[in-house]
């Protein structure tokens, strides 16, 4: 394996970093349950990863159900409580420090089995999920009822395929 093409051609370095202190307020809220901090999004990165915290604060009902993605992989970093991880075979509790990558077409999903939990969720290469999570809270807040049909338009336009 070798280093990627150059994405930066200059000589010196440049001031360009960007710092997101920890008690910002979340970019997103889904319903009661869930509050997401965009971190690093695919178009603040220029496509190559995406980083959002997720943090489970409420019910966990209407949780995400096993899927896979095409287009790119996934991974979860525990950083706080119990969050409930699926493998593709099995659910594991994953406690602070926990790691789980999936690979494009891995079956996953989570969960916060007891109580609040707070994870970071990559994505590589970064892909718009921001227009996915801003469209479910839409639903959840405006308790919009979808088909399966329009369910499965949604999820497929996002590169979600559920299983």
């Amino acid at each position: 394996m070798s280093y990627p093409r150059e994405l930066f051609e200059g000589a010196k370095g440049e001031v360009s970093g960007t710092l997101w202190k920890s008690g910002s307020a979340p970019d997103l809220k889904i319903g009661e349950r869930s509050e997401v901090h965009y971190l690093a999004t695919g178009a603040s990165t220029g496509g190559q990863y995406g980083l959002y915290r997720w943090d489970m604060v409420g019910d966990p009902s209407g949780v995400p159900g096993a899927h896979f993605h095409k287009t790119m992989s996934e991974s979860f970093f525990v950083l706080s409580g119990t969050v409930g991880l699926y493998d593709g075979d099995r659910w594991v509790d994953g406690d602070p420090g926990d790691f789980l990558f999936v690979p494009p077409g891995g079956i996953h999903a989570f969960t916060n089995p007891r109580g609040p939990a707070s994870m970071l969720v990559l994505f590589s290469p970064g892909a718009p999920r921001e227009a996915y999570f801003e469209e479910l809270a839409e639903i959840v807040a405006s308790g919009r009822q979808l088909t399966e049909q329009e369910w499965d338009d949604l999820y497929h336009h996002h590169d979600q395929y559920m299983v």
